[in-house]
């Protein structure tokens, strides 16, 4: 087990969603499943064509990183370089989403947002910079964190940059503390209801109740709870997932097939299953992004 594997695990289930991603029509990923693989599809626009979804990717290759992807890869290569720094967070995001950076693709509106209050603002940015945002960029932080030894308070104080949403900071110290429980040799099933336990507010008894769950499909786990970017329908379906997989590879890929938000759920499941199971080397070397993995 090592730390970094659960920075790994986030980046490759998160490239590995992305042809997929925001596709709400389960029938039709299951459609795309019977025609090969659903892990690192090329996105295709005909895909979604009449189907309920999103098609945000369609500059992407196969294996590069979605924007939430490239947001936990920003902070895993802060942190293993440097102690974290909500000044150097900022700078590293702007170089990478801010105009001319080296992101290309679709950005989120907490992306937006901060972008936009970093050019007004500038060096007289307010702490913390984050909105009110219920939704999933803010994760992306953890793995990183996790990753580079830093501890909770410092993933709470990332987070924020991005969110100051209640049940989002909540979400953010529930996964790392599942993370750590686990590297100090908790089981996943006993990581995953002490950390549900833990987290105060909604989302704390939804991920308890997808713990008791019992559904016949995985994708029924996403219909009961949601398949949106909110922290709500997230964290229980993660949770579910986890609670229900004996390796990286099923794990993801079972999230996929689950529709929606895909690659935002990527940042919780990916980060947790890579640190229990490993990430597959054959995975890996699908990544497109020559800086993944993030060497320490």
């Amino acid at each position: 087990m090592n730390r970094k594997d659960a920075l790994i695990g986030a980046l490759v289930a998160d490239a590995a969603a992305m042809g997929l991603h925001w596709m709400y029509d389960q029938d039709q990923v299951a459609a795309v499943a019977k025609t090969g693989d659903v892990l690192f599809r090329q996105p295709d626009a005909q895909t979604y064509k009449d189907k309920r979804g999103y098609f945000a990717h369609g500059v992407k290759r196969s294996g590069e990183l979605s924007h939430y992807g490239e947001s936990a890869r920003v902070v895993g290569q802060l942190t293993a370089q440097n102690d974290y720094s909500t000044e150097q967070h900022r700078i590293d995001f702007f170089e990478s989403f801010g105009p001319c950076g080296n992101y290309c693709g679709y950005a989120d509106k907490p992306t937006k947002v901060l972008l936009a209050k970093m050019l007004v603002e500038e060096g007289d940015i307010s702490e913390p910079s984050g909105m009110d945002d219920n939704q999933m960029p803010a994760l992306c932080v953890v793995p990183g964190i996790f990753a580079s030894s830093q501890g909770v308070d410092v993933a709470e104080m990332a987070a924020k940059v991005i969110s100051i949403n209640a049940d989002v900071i909540e979400s953010v110290k529930a996964v790392y503390q599942c993370l750590e429980d686990i590297n100090d040799g908790l089981s996943l099933s006993k990581a995953l209801a002490t950390a549900a336990e833990s987290t105060e507010g909604p989302v704390g008894k939804l991920m308890q109740d997808a713990l008791v769950a019992d559904f016949n499909d995985m994708r029924e786990t996403a219909k009961s709870f949601g398949l949106a970017c909110y922290i709500e329908h997230a964290m229980p379906v993660v949770w579910y997932i986890l609670n229900n997989s004996t390796d990286f590879e099923s794990a993801i890929r079972n999230n996929i097939l689950c529709g929606g938000d895909s690659c935002g759920r990527s940042m919780a499941l990916g980060a947790i299953a890579g640190l229990v199971f490993g990430v597959p080397e054959h995975l890996i070397e699908r990544m497109e992004d020559k800086r993944v993995p993030i060497n320490f």
